[in-house]
């Protein structure tokens, strides 16, 4: 029983663990260790230490210390049977990840050999070739997925429970421009865009995970929330780097939580000016909830029937939307 725990947290080093659940830690030294805020409790000095190499924490604030399970019993009000399940659980995650990272640099090679798809990114006014590698852009021409994972020794049934495959043995994203979704660096998700006929948004049926690049996102006292992701890239090309995206209008607890990591932040809603005004509904409703986390919410208001990224494609240039943000109105 020993040897197995030893094995797991070998597995999953606690600082990997941690980091993954978006603790953010700062060397101390030229060490292994880390000190950052605790997550066991309201923390405003970081009290909170990793030893890497020990794979051990402690809290100065909170007194509590300990490994991996330790951390887990008490962050996820666990027992310690139900932790240890838990962190299987978290490792299998780890290598359904590592599947998404192997599928998506796929999909990146597919790219620029399909004519479609890099018509369909100009179509959409997405033409920088730095801006492309570097969200990790790809295509899905569906077809030859298969065959690439199994060398890779990957098995259908794990295919199908990773919903890269219908039930019908079917890509699930044939057809579709491939924006990534990172965590950690990790793929933890990948959303599929449509350029043909069939619905246009698809995600796989996982977590989607904080806001979209929120790594280089959220050095930022000023922030963009938009609810596509061809508006973010759009938006990051014309130097508006500032911009996340939560893909749709819905923020997750752990979404509204990022945002709120600098007290006092200022964000930008700029949602689909929808006909319906379902999209300036949504922004108000949003704006509501930042405003009671502490956030200062503006609406930013497009012309009618337009989103970011058909607001550029419609001829208006950074200029024209930075005097959108300066005419956006708070609550």
């Amino acid at each position: 029983m020993s040897e197995d725990l030893e094995q797991l947290k070998q597995r999953l080093p606690l600082l990997e663990y941690l980091q993954r659940h978006n603790w953010t830690g700062n060397h101390v030294g030229a060490g292994d260790e880390f000190v950052g805020l605790c997550p066991l409790h309201p923390d405003t000095q970081p009290s909170f230490y990793i030893n890497a190499r020990k794979n051990l924490f402690y809290c100065h604030g909170c007194n509590c210390g300990g490994d991996l399970i330790r951390f887990v019993e008490r962050s996820e009000h666990l027992s310690f049977r139900e932790s240890i399940a838990h962190l299987k659980h978290e490792i299998a995650l780890a290598a359904e990840s590592e599947l998404l990272d192997r599928t998506a640099a796929f999909y990146q090679m597919q790219l620029q050999r399909h004519r479609e798809a890099v018509d369909y990114l100009q179509k959409r006014g997405l033409r920088d070739p730095s801006l492309i590698t570097e969200l990790g852009l790809g295509y899905a021409p569906g077809g030859n997925l298969l065959r690439h994972l199994a060398d890779f020794g990957y098995s259908l049934d794990l295919l199908l429970r990773a919903g890269l495959f219908t039930s019908q043995g079917r890509e699930a994203f044939s057809r579709r421009i491939i924006f990534p979704c990172y965590q950690q660096s990790r793929v933890i998700n990948l959303y599929g865009r449509s350029i043909g006929a069939a619905f246009p948004h698809r995600l796989l049926p996982r977590s989607k995970g904080g806001l979209f690049a929120w790594q280089s996102v959220s050095v930022f006292s000023t922030v963009i929330l938009v609810e596509g992701l061809f508006d973010l890239a759009v938006l990051w090309q014309a130097g508006f780097r500032n911009t996340t995206c939560a893909i749709g209008t819905h923020l997750t607890p752990a979404q509204l939580s990022q945002l709120g990591d600098q007290p006092g932040r200022d964000v930008y809603i700029a949602f689909d000016n929808d006909p319906n005004q379902a999209g300036q509904e949504a922004a108000c409703r949003l704006a509501r909830r930042l405003k009671i986390a502490g956030l200062y919410a503006r609406i930013v208001s497009l012309p009618a029937d337009q989103d970011p990224n058909s607001y550029f494609l419609a001829g208006a240039s950074a200029a024209d939307f930075r005097a959108c943000l300066e005419r956006a109105q708070p609550l």
